[in-house]
């Protein structure tokens, strides 16, 4: 058993000087922003998760109205208050960030395999595709995002939810990640060691796959991140405006639209119909923001020079 013990704390001691030993972890840690941003995120997994686990989704969708007070003020039985139909507003915050995390999560995932795999194709076989690939991107960056979002989400059907906003999302994100991977990649592309590796016989799957892709990770992950928060934010803009979740879903955007158009304006005021996602909302944002900021500077040399 002491064996056991002693080859554990071996391993421990081993990962954590490996993690210190680490340039980009010991400077993202030194971060304090960039940490302050990091707990965050945690804090609202933990949330999300919390939240998926312990509540029902359809007890939270019912009107409750007789059984639950309408616009009572936030108090011990009711932290975040209730809106003009009886519903409890603080589980519906909480299930909240399960959704902003689930379908930003698929947002940023699905926008950033697409434009990575456009950019790294258009860096490597140019001429013709590079020119066809990225003129289709320029045009789709020259629309405002949110314009373009609204436009792409009219085309599908209401019934699709929340995943008709997802999908437009992907569509506008897509073209910044395949414009970053273009870059990265053209760079990669001009080291010698691609052309050995060409002149070796190496499929061109291979050298996009081994050796153009690790070394374009840096800008993807920094994107990635800065797109999570900037995604959580247009799907509650999407919601809010109508072209989002379904009437009774537990979305920090459709909440916001409930209480400016019913809370803000009712007599009383029911203000914090609209405070509490909208503080959910800012201070998720703001956690991924601050995480996506600390790992540029991490990863960036020329930041790190800056600052010092």
């Amino acid at each position: 058993m002491s064996t056991q013990t002693e080859n554990s704390e071996t391993v421990s001691r081993g990962f954590f000087a490996r993690l210190q030993a680490s340039p980009f972890l010991s400077e993202l840690l030194s971060n304090r922003l960039a940490v302050t941003g990091l707990a965050i995120i945690v804090f609202m997994l933990l949330v999300a998760v919390y939240a998926r686990l312990t509540i029902d989704l359809e007890t939270i969708k019912l009107t409750q109205i007789g059984v639950i007070p309408s616009l009572h003020p936030p108090s011990a039985k009711y932290p975040f208050g209730t809106t003009q139909l009886g519903r409890d507003i603080f589980p519906r915050v909480l299930y909240g960030a399960w959704y902003a995390m689930l379908f930003g999560t698929v947002t940023v995932v699905a926008s950033t395999a697409l434009g990575v795999g456009l950019g790294i194709v258009a860096a490597y076989y140019s001429d013709l595709t590079d020119n066809v690939i990225m003129r289709t991107m320029d045009v789709l960056l020259a629309f405002p995002s949110l314009l373009l979002s609204l436009a792409l989400v009219a085309i599908f059907p209401r019934s699709w939810g929340m995943w008709r906003a997802v999908i437009a999302l992907m569509l506008v994100y897509t073209p910044r990640f395949a414009r970053v991977v273009r870059g990265a990649a053209l760079k990669v592309l001009e080291d010698e060691y691609i052309d050995a590796t060409v002149a070796l016989g190496a499929q061109n799957a291979r050298v996009l796959a081994r050796h153009v892709l690790p070394n374009c990770l840096a800008p993807i992950t920094v994107q990635s991140t800065l797109n999570f928060g900037l995604a959580i934010l247009d799907l509650a803009a999407l919601s809010f405006l109508g072209f989002g979740a379904d009437p009774g879903t537990p979305s920090w955007g459709l909440m916001l639209a409930n209480g400016v158009n019913h809370g803000l304006f009712s007599v009383p005021s029911a203000w914090w119909w609209s405070f509490f996602p909208g503080l959910f909302l800012a201070v998720t944002v703001l956690g991924f923001n601050l995480l996506g900021d600390g790992m540029r500077d991490a990863l960036d040399p020329r930041m790190r020079e800056a600052v010092d």
